[in-house]
């Protein structure tokens, strides 16, 4: 198994209600099914930000504009693809005044064939999902950066 710290940048979405918006994926190596905040790699040439809001669209349908520049940095170690990634990541937040439809827009075909779902979730839903959720500090995340005041 290789180790890789791929850069990256993941989006807390909070609708109007504070509920966040989680993918669900299936890791057809490890068999894993888990929830994170949208997200992925940064490609050459594009700056954290740029990535956050590159994916935001491509993951989920939503603009990428709607995600602002605030962001914390989150350990990450984790499984995918039997690769393991051992990183920090910048979480971006991006705040909806409603419930915005989610409609994948651009999923790669390695995506297509392990995204299982959406919801949101409020914190206590998120609690007691069944699955994991990545990062396993993802609560205390959203709490810093749903203080930030932001556009809402």
């Amino acid at each position: 198994m290789q180790i890789s710290d791929r850069p990256a940048a993941r989006i807390v979405c909070l609708d109007g209600a504070g509920r966040v918006l989680l993918i669900r994926w299936r890791d057809p190596i490890g068999g894993v099914v888990f929830w994170e905040p949208p997200g992925g790699g940064i490609d050459a040439g594009e700056t954290p930000l740029e990535a956050a809001r590159r994916e935001l669209t491509e993951e989920t349908g939503l603009p990428g504009d709607a995600v602002i520049d605030v962001w914390v940095p989150v350990e990450r170690d984790y499984h995918w693809l039997g690769v393991h990634y051992v990183k920090v990541e910048p979480f971006y937040l991006a705040r909806f005044a409603a419930t915005p439809a989610v409609s994948p827009a651009a999923l790669t075909s390695e995506e297509q064939d392990v995204h299982i779902g959406h919801g949101w979730f409020t914190a206590a839903e998120l609690a007691a999902l069944p699955d994991l959720v990545e990062p396993p500090t993802l609560a205390e995340v959203i709490a810093l950066l749903d203080g930030h005041p932001g556009p809402r």
